[in-house]
């Protein structure tokens, strides 16, 4: 059932690709496009309401714990140490940095839109809800809230004690009361639902591209809609990225991985091997979910293992195909893009940029 979603909805972009035959004026770079109709040109798909527990009491709460370093293990990392705004509210590390400066496996993505995901979250898809994935980042060696190498009941009961602490807190108190009035004891999970309740709310869905999609054909200029027709035609980002989530694991149930050959580059015992970690399916050694684009210009670098610094040099990567590896998608060809053509790619990705920011509140 999920490779017939992912069928369907490969065809739907492509099908998009091909209902209108209006033209847009040339500007300068690499030429409009002549004849066929310009995907740029038709009807463009627009985010979905968001779905899930956004219960305003549970985000306050949430939204405090969020930026709050004592939910760490240490007191010295909280979610928001991984997300920045200046970072696109991705991470500003290569690898992520975790509790006690440790270094940890992967770059942090941005989490813009990050309740869309469907039974498919971190890069490897382990995490079946949001709440199961801030129950890991909480636990895990992210912010060190249980000993490391703990047994999972060890993890809960550690998690669980530290429920307790912080709801006692005296400015605190009041919003895990409001957020889940009559509870008799605090646990983890309470913690976890709120955090997950707050990060819905994280949505990115004022770009330039959505105010296109909506008919503002001002909001992306003539090198970003040239961007899009190769983004969805010659370029075949849509493959991996399609719109409006632009990744085309984002809303499917259980998402869709993709071996790109980044990582791969290296002793083959040395290789991350991403969704296989999960499944134990030797097809999908190296394969991970592929990112959003949305704040992709502001939240370098790039990929699960942070290893290209410059967006044109990841658009250079996967337009030429990934990197070659014995396990490599052979959805991923070389598109063959001219330099004016990925400067026109280029443009278009910048008309994804989210105009919000994370803001930190008075914390209890």
């Amino acid at each position: 059932m999920k490779t017939r979603a992912l069928v369907a909805m490969l065809a739907a972009v492509s099908l998009g690709a091909c209902k209108s035959k209006e033209e847009a004026k040339p500007g300068p770079g690499s030429a409009a496009p002549k004849g066929p109709p310009r995907a740029s040109q038709a009807p463009q798909p627009k985010l979905p309401a968001m779905i899930g527990d956004v219960d305003p009491k549970k985000v306050e709460l949430g939204h405090a714990l969020f930026f709050d370093k004592r939910l760490s293990g240490a007191n010295d990392r909280s979610c928001y140490s991984c997300h920045q705004n200046e970072d696109g509210n991705g991470g500003h590390d290569p690898i992520a940095i975790g509790s006690g400066d440790k270094p940890l496996t992967r770059h942090s993505p941005v989490i813009w839109n990050v309740g869309y995901w469907n039974n498919a979250f971190y890069w490897d898809g382990r995490a079946k809800t949001l709440e199961d994935n801030a129950k890991g980042a909480w636990g895990g060696g992210n912010m060190g809230g249980a000993p490391a190498g703990a047994k999972p009941e060890e993890t809960t009961a550690a998690l669980d004690k530290r429920a307790v602490e912080l709801a006692a807190i005296a400015g605190y108190k009041p919003l895990f009361d409001t957020a889940f009035p009559g509870t008799k004891e605090w646990k983890a999970e309470h913690i976890t639902g709120a955090l997950a309740a707050y990060m819905r709310t994280l949505v990115c869905n004022d770009t330039a591209y959505d105010r296109y999609a909506a008919g503002d054909k001002a909001a992306l200029g003539e090198q970003q809609q040239r961007g899009l027709d190769l983004f969805s035609g010659k370029g075949r980002c849509a493959t991996c990225h399609a719109p409006p989530f632009f990744s085309t694991a984002m809303g499917l149930e259980g998402g869709a991985y993709f071996n790109t050959g980044v990582g791969t580059d290296v002793a083959e015992d040395k290789v991350d091997v991403g969704r296989m970690k999960v499944t134990n399916k030797p097809e999908d050694w190296a394969a991970f979910k592929p990112p959003s684009l949305r704040n992709v210009t502001k939240s370098p670098p790039y990929f699960h293992d942070g290893s290209v610094a410059k967006l044109d040099d990841a658009v250079k990567i996967m337009a030429n195909g990934g990197i070659a590896n014995k396990n490599k998608s052979p959805l991923l060809q070389n598109a063959e893009l001219t330099d004016a053509e990925r400067a026109d790619l280029v443009a278009f990705l910048g008309g994804l940029e989210c105009g919000g920011k994370l803001v930190e509140p008075k914390l209890p």
